[in-house]
């Protein structure tokens, strides 16, 4: 039997992908890649195969890639190799006989000469790299994850306001529970070859709005607060964030004030069949009530 396998299958998105899949196909057609296959127990109990995997290992990765016929790419995470990690994955597939390969790119608006350290330059890669293996291959392209927002702007703003470089730039926020669905869509399916998508969420917000919400949320006032970029590392780090993780955040806050996320394409809706939650209805269910 020809088999669907999600890398990264301990981490959010594999393991929201998977979870997505088993209500669309069965258990047995379905395969999880992890470095550490114990800690995919919740997901090998509900009849999907975990197998060893790393994307440094490409021996390895042939071997489990043995009987797949999609195959869903999860970015390796930033501050690595990503891109020797990512053609050792598109490598291993074309010799184990994969046919197809989904992978999540950042959405990067055509024109635009703003690059995401970490991230734009080495999606690119990837693309360029599927283009040129001879695979077939499918785009899910992502927004910013509203899961995301409490990183930007710290778990207690609702005591101490929404702290932020000032710009007027605003994000169309999806949840990775819904990236994830729409993954699910495009495993299970035919229809996707050789196709891309923007997957923008219901409707684009800023750093204000999301204060704004904020205070609807919570029946008191959120102000935000515009702040020097210096000022920002400084208050996320103060509250536990490692240095390097504080300029990253900060670089995800310039890409939304630039612009690079504000757009609707209806990919999203499309793929779910109904409209993405809005950041409301998101924040309403998840943001710390504290």
């Amino acid at each position: 039997m020809a088999k669907i396998l999600v890398t990264g299958a301990t981490g959010h998105i594999g393991s929201k992908t998977l979870q997505h899949l088993l209500k669309r196909t069965p258990a047995n057609s379905l395969v999880g890649l992890a470095r550490d296959p114990a800690k995919a127990a919740s997901l090998a109990a509900e009849g999907i195969e975990i197998r060893q995997g790393d994307y440094v290992d490409y021996p390895g990765l042939v071997g489990a890639f043995a009987d797949v016929d999609k195959l869903m790419m999860v970015s390796a995470t930033a501050f690595s190799d990503r891109n020797r990690q990512h053609q050792n994955v598109i490598n291993a597939a074309r010799q184990a006989g994969v046919k197809h390969i989904v992978f999540m790119p950042i959405i990067h608006p055509t024109g635009s000469d703003f690059f995401l350290p970490q991230v734009t330059e080495q999606d690119l890669f990837v693309e360029q790299a599927l283009q040129a293996s001879g695979l077939t291959y499918t785009l899910v392209r992502h927004p910013p994850f509203f899961d995301s927002i409490e990183f930007y702007i710290g778990s207690q703003a609702l005591q101490t306001g929404v702290y932020a470089p000032s710009g007027e730039g605003k994000a169309s926020y999806a949840s990775r529970d819904e990236l994830a669905e729409a993954h699910a869509v495009v495993l299970s399916e035919a229809g996707h070859e050789n196709k891309s998508y923007s997957l923008y969420g219901n409707s684009a917000v800023s750093l204000a709005d999301i204060a704004q919400i904020l205070s609807a949320i919570s029946g008191k006032p959120v102000p935000f607060i515009a702040c020097p970029e210096q000022d920002y590392l400084n208050r996320l780090m103060a509250a536990g964030l490692p240095e390097p993780a504080a300029h990253f955040a900060l670089q995800w806050l310039q890409a939304i004030n630039a612009g690079e996320f504000d757009g609707q394409t209806g990919d999203l809706e499309k793929l779910l069949g109904r409209k993405p939650m809005t950041a409301q209805e998101f924040l309403r269910q998840n943001y710390p009530a504290r």
